[in-house]
């Protein structure tokens, strides 16, 4: 039905006039004789323009409107035929064109055709009863007897026949709007609720990811970090024990950082676009300096070394490294900051400086970062660092905040990574910025890594 409506929207004025012109000329064949004094073709105007007026109604209702203008100031000055008794109805097609443009036409222009068509009515009635202008013999049946008894006695019942096929055109285009305009409210309304329904899905299920993220950080993630961290600091703590035994504690940490890596993986991608949602890389590093640049950062990039082979999960901590060090560097010293990023490989892993040329400082529970996932700030790259294998050591050094992180080759953790193990289980009870030494740019990571197996082994 709406598709129907919608097709006689747009073609139904043309139709029309194609099949009145027809009808029109079957009716009226033969009987559509000249004027005396106009050309032997003039009888064809008033269908020609009354044809004309109803086939633009839909498209052009000023132009419709205009038309019928001409044709009934034409038969005023007399250029253009009168309508006679036998043939009067070709006035009814002003009121389908009228019919039209309320349909299709926009409020203003339904105003305008209603005034014009009262004022077109009453032209009518006087030419169709005016024995100056027309023919007013045989309407009624009457005999001459001059205009103003003619108007006085007929006038009347004329215009309000006249009025009421009018008034009947124009009511039923302003129904068929009004039927199409309510279509569509109802069409919109449908639209919304469907969409309001799919917002309230899509709530249900974040709010479900969620819980299924906070639940697997709160009791998976930690109970496998605690599981590493009590394996390698037994293992770190006493090496008289049996080899079996030491592999063993070595196996099982190494199985609990394999676990860890996975489970933070699972816990992101649940947070963000679910399970199949694409994870940053190493390669996606360079796009974010770039992008960060024309954030009015100044970062400089350097890399040693060649580059070894990183797992996935190390590559996305990585990248999430680099990019809270740049966004803190940001955010605390504002535009214009210096960043110096370097990636030294020439070691058994991948270790990062990070350092921001104007001091910046970093709370722990600061979480009004732009990255709005989990672990922001300090702690979080700390954790990403453990979970990759390795660790991460940051604080103030003069006029700059450091930032170094080392992160292993292959998803297993070094074997002198022992001070970030042992603050996890809480065998440390000083702060990882003041116990892992700092390391600057173009140190070996080794020499990070032995200074902490050195306090380690002093503690135990």
């Amino acid at each position: 039905m709406e598709l129907k409506l919608n097709l006689a929207r747009h073609w139904g004025a043309p139709a029309a006039a194609v099949i009145f012109f027809s009808l029109w000329c079957v009716a009226e064949a033969g009987r559509m004789g000249p004027w005396p004094g106009l050309p032997y073709w003039s009888g064809t105007w008033p269908l020609i323009i009354t044809t004309l007026a109803i086939a633009v109604a839909a498209w052009k209702p000023y132009i419709s409107l205009a038309l019928t203008v001409i044709l009934l100031g034409g038969q005023l000055m007399s250029i253009i035929p009168p309508v006679e008794s036998d043939h009067w109805a070709i006035y009814l097609g002003a009121f389908i064109a009228m019919g039209f443009i309320m349909w299709v036409g926009r409020p203003r222009i339904r105003f305008v055709a209603l005034g014009a068509n009262l004022v077109f009515t009453v032209l009518m009635t006087f030419m169709m009863l005016s024995w100056r202008y027309g023919q007013g013999v045989g309407w009624f049946g009457s005999a001459p007897t001059g205009d103003r008894w003619t108007f006085y006695t007929y006038g009347w019942r004329l215009f309000f026949m006249l009025v009421l096929i009018a008034a009947g055109c124009a009511a039923v285009g302003f129904a068929l709007a009004l039927y199409q305009e309510r279509g569509g409210l109802f069409q919109a309304r449908n639209l919304a609720q469907a969409s309001l329904k799919e917002a309230e899905v899509d709530l249900v299920i974040e709010q479900e990811r969620t819980r299924i993220s906070r639940d697997l950080h709160d009791v998976l993630a930690h109970s496998l970090a605690v599981i590493a961290a009590q394996a390698d600091g037994s293992r770190y703590l006493s090496q008289e024990q049996p080899k079996v035994v030491l592999e063993a504690l070595e196996n099982i940490a190494a199985s609990a950082r394999h676990a860890l890596v996975d489970a933070q993986r699972v816990i992101e991608g649940v947070r963000e676009d679910g399970l199949v949602s694409p994870q940053p890389r190493l390669s996606d590093v360079e796009p974010l300096i770039m992008r960060m640049r024309q954030g009015s950062l100044k970062v400089q990039h350097t890399e040693t070394g060649t580059p070894g082979e990183l797992g996935a999960g190390q590559q996305l901590a990585v990248f999430r490294i680099v990019q809270e060090c740049l966004t803190n560097a940001l955010k605390h010293g504002g535009r214009g900051t210096a960043v110096r990023l370097h990636f030294d490989w020439s070691g058994p892993g991948l270790t990062l400086h990070a350092a921001s040329a104007r001091p910046a400082t970093v709370s722990a529970g600061d979480d009004d970062g732009p990255i709005a996932r989990v672990g922001r700030g300090i702690p979080g790259m700390r954790e990403r660092a453990h979970l990759a294998g390795g660790w991460l050591a940051s604080g103030p050094d003069g006029e700059q905040f450091r930032v170094t992180v080392f992160i292993p080759y292959g998803a297993c953790p070094a074997p002198h990574d022992v001070e970030p193990v042992l603050q996890e289980v809480g065998l440390s009870h000083e702060s990882p910025e003041t116990t892992v030494p700092l390391a600057l740019e173009g140190a070996a990571p080794s020499a990070s890594a032995a200074n902490a197996g050195q306090e380690a082994g002093g503690r135990g």
